[in-house]
């Protein structure tokens, strides 16, 4: 027995199940696989595995601790690179005010005669607007069409590149090929070249840096990240979204919202309407291609895409969506005027690049133009092409409306008038002139001191010009009228008679008149110059007719007449152009505008005759009717008129006198409609008529009834020789043959 006489008992196993009164620990049964243990606390005894599970077990233990070790590790290295990053730029954000206006380069503005905005040139900066200020329109627009959840979002959206990605690759594109997923804060860090400023060493043109600030791709995207975080930490949403608003680029040069309002609208962004603000926002997927100058159609159905967004989203109800979907909005009428058309672009190449396309300061320019004149001179000409050209002709004309110092008051350099960089027919295209020429030769004369009666023979002419031969120029109608006076040969364009003119006045002399009075081109050397074989533009032509008008003075025409900075008083210099030296004498002008006059009232010019008004023109037919002109005055205005063909081909049964003298009238008709009646300052016909001939005055180189020699008359090494004048004899002159004939 144990502890009895201190002598240990016999060692013994303990009992499992021990009885009498000590407690039996029962062991647990376990329970059936189909029961639940309920309460019980008894940890379930670990599976057995096999060799090969717990080989596979470890190798994907393994393989999870190295994928996740792995993860972790650069997960941490690409956000320290990022956090970084994003200090870095961070630290180069300057105030927000200051990236506002995101040109490179200057605009210019131009101004009509009364100092109102008919064109911009250049990319146009209307004022900074605010987020806060601008019309809650045109930012819920921009917020619903490019980015909804704008103000919930740290600047990158997960979402959204997923989504983006998504489409992409549904539609059979690259994952970052066509839409980015950007936010409007990664828009404006690519509207801010993600902080790299232009450099005209780097990038061959502005174009090229812009093309690199807008290039995608994955190391792009990868460098708007941090961008677009850093400017989340540097600036308030708000203020993200102002230099959005402000550096956007909207098409047809506007820069900015507050820019493309006026452009499209004339209006403010802070006033325009849901229908604006849609139309506004939509350009911004492709400005140039969604411009609603460019296409108003495309550009309003693109705007119906951006209210029905408004409307999802709740910024529209039905009914202001309803009235704004039924109503789109249009170009303002004075918006459709500023597209500038020709006569922009003919002042922006009359002054040095430095202040027209390479301006780096805000350039504002005074012009000579007229806009009512303009609207005038565009529908006439639509007016008779709708009426009187085929269906589909492709023949084109040009317009010039100046006053009589050369201020050009309307152009019109084609029938698409609402045009910009297009070809100008009025100052670029040279052609030849045909019979608009022969004033300048009549004004030789008549400064020598001929008359308007003085006679002139039409009649057959041969000419022996050096190095050529013979040259016998024919009239229009193959007909000669014989003896007629200078007014007749002018009124009814007698080719004949032009170049006997011009042979006795000396083609010299008719050179340097045409010249003087500003046909800047080079004139034929041979007599044909007479005839308008030279070229010239309608513009030089039309500036050569106002120095008839006013009196024979020269013209330069021109366009601009004041040409000042942004913001500063002082103009940096004024008009290029206006009336320059005498050319002919006042009497001499007045005389060929009486002339130029008559050819109105009874020649080749009758269709261009207006009613209550005096009118003097020439018209003028090239060769084979490939250039029709018709050029004419009245007191107030000189306005010249083109047709023909770009690649010259020649016309259909036009002639000068014909439909460009009837353009001619129908500019005219509306120009002078509520101007009073004022007569041309032409010459009263007493002024010469019945009055001796000035001393040293050239006499009429045929008399009255001439006989018209036999194939012309003779020459002598390309110069006439004049028949003799038929003398008639006097009482006196018998008397004297008598007493010589005695002694």
């Amino acid at each position: 027995m144990a502890g009895t006489g201190g002598r240990r008992g016999p060692l013994m196993a303990d009992k499992r199940y021990p009885t009498g009164s000590a407690p039996a620990a029962k062991a647990t049964p376990k329970p059936a696989p189909s029961q639940k243990s309920h309460g019980s606390s008894a940890p379930r005894p670990p599976r057995r595995r096999g060799p090969i599970r717990t080989a596979l077990y470890g190798f994907a233990h393994f393989i999870w601790r190295v994928v996740w070790g792995t993860a972790w590790r650069v997960g941490a290295v690409i956000a320290l690179i990022v956090g970084l990053a994003t200090f870095y730029f961070y630290s180069q954000l300057p105030e927000y005010t200051a990236l506002l206006d995101g040109r490179n380069r200057g605009s210019v503005t131009l101004l009509d005669r009364g100092g109102e905005v008919f064109a911009w040139r250049g990319e146009t900066f209307g004022g900074q607007i605010t987020a806060e200020n601008v019309s809650p329109n045109l930012r819920n627009a921009i917020i619903a069409t490019e980015d909804r959840r704008f103000y919930k979002h740290f600047g990158v959206s997960p979402r959204g590149i997923a989504s983006a990605i998504a489409i992409n690759l549904r539609e059979g594109r690259g994952p970052l090929e066509g839409n980015g997923g950007s936010t409007i804060t990664q828009q404006v860090a690519k509207l801010l070249c993600l902080g790299v400023a232009y450099d005209p060493k780097r990038w061959k043109t502005e174009a090229a840096y812009e093309d690199d600030c807008r290039s995608g791709g994955v190391k792009r995207k990868i460098k708007e990240i941090p961008f677009a975080l850093a400017m989340e930490f540097k600036y308030s949403k708000n203020q993200i979204l102002t230099i959005y608003l402000n550096r956007a680029y909207l098409g047809a040069g506007a820069r900015g919202f507050e820019a493309a309002a006026q452009r499209y609208f004339g209006t403010s962004a802070a006033n325009v309407t849901p229908q604006q603000a849609a139309m506004l926002a939509g350009l911004l997927k492709a400005p140039s291609y969604y411009a609603p100058t460019s296409n108003l159609k495309r550009s309003q159905e693109r705007a119906g895409m951006v209210l029905a967004l408004m409307h999802e989203q709740g910024f529209l109800n039905d009914k202001d969506w309803a009235q704004a979907r039924d109503n789109p909005a249009t170009l303002s009428e004075a918006a459709q005027a500023r597209a500038g058309g020709y006569f922009a672009d003919w002042v922006m190449d009359t002054i040095p690049d430095f202040l027209s396309k390479d301006t780096t300061e805000d350039v504002v320019i005074r012009t000579t133009l007229d806009q009512s004149l303009q609207r005038k001179a565009e529908e006439a000409l639509a007016a008779v092409f709708d009426t009187k050209v085929k269906d589909g002709s492709a023949a084109e004309a040009a317009i010039v409306v100046m006053s009589s110092d050369g201020a050009v008051r309307a152009m019109v350099g084609g029938r698409k008038t609402k045009v910009s960089g297009a070809f100008n027919r009025a100052t670029q295209a040279k052609r030849q002139t045909g019979s608009t020429f022969k004033p300048f030769v009549y004004a030789a004369a008549l400064d020598m001191g001929w008359t308007p009666d003085t006679p002139i023979l039409d009649g057959p002419l041969t000419i022996n010009v050096k190095g050529s031969g013979p040259w016998s120029p024919k009239n229009y109608t193959n007909k000669y009228l014989g003896e007629i006076p200078l007014w007749k040969a002018l009124a009814e364009s007698i080719n004949t008679a032009t170049v006997r003119v011009g042979q006795a006045v000396g083609f010299d002399a008719v050179r340097k008149v045409a010249t003087d009075f500003g046909f800047a081109s080079d004139l034929a050397a041979g007599p044909a110059v007479v005839l308008g074989v030279s070229e010239s533009t309608l513009l030089e032509m039309t500036g050569s007719y106002a120095g008839i008008l006013n009196g024979g003075s020269s013209v330069k025409p021109y366009g601009l007449t004041e040409l000042r900075l942004k913001g500063d008083t002082d103009p940096l210099f004024g008009a290029g152009g206006g009336m320059g030296e005498r050319v002919i004498s006042e009497r001499a002008a007045r005389e060929l505008m009486w002339m130029m006059f008559q050819g109105v009232e009874q020649g080749t010019s009758r269709r261009a005759r207006l009613d209550g008004h005096e009118v003097a023109g020439k018209t003028g037919t090239t060769q084979s009717a490939r250039d029709a002109w018709f050029i004419g005055f009245t007191a107030d205005y000189v306005t010249g008129v083109w047709m023909g063909y770009d690649d010259n081909r020649p016309l259909s049964g036009v002639t000068g006198g014909g439909l460009p003298a009837e353009i001619w009238h129908e500019v005219m008709a509306r120009v002078e409609a509520d101007v009073p009646s004022t007569p041309l300052p032409k010459a009263d016909p007493a002024e010469w008529r019945n009055q001796p001939v000035a001393q040293g005055a050239p006499q009429a180189p045929w008399t009255e009834g001439g006989p018209i020699p036999e194939g012309g008359v003779p020459v002598v090494d390309g110069e006439l020789v004049r028949p003799e004048p038929q003398k008639t004899e006097t009482l006196g002159d018998k008397i004297e043959s008598l007493l010589h004939s005695l002694y």
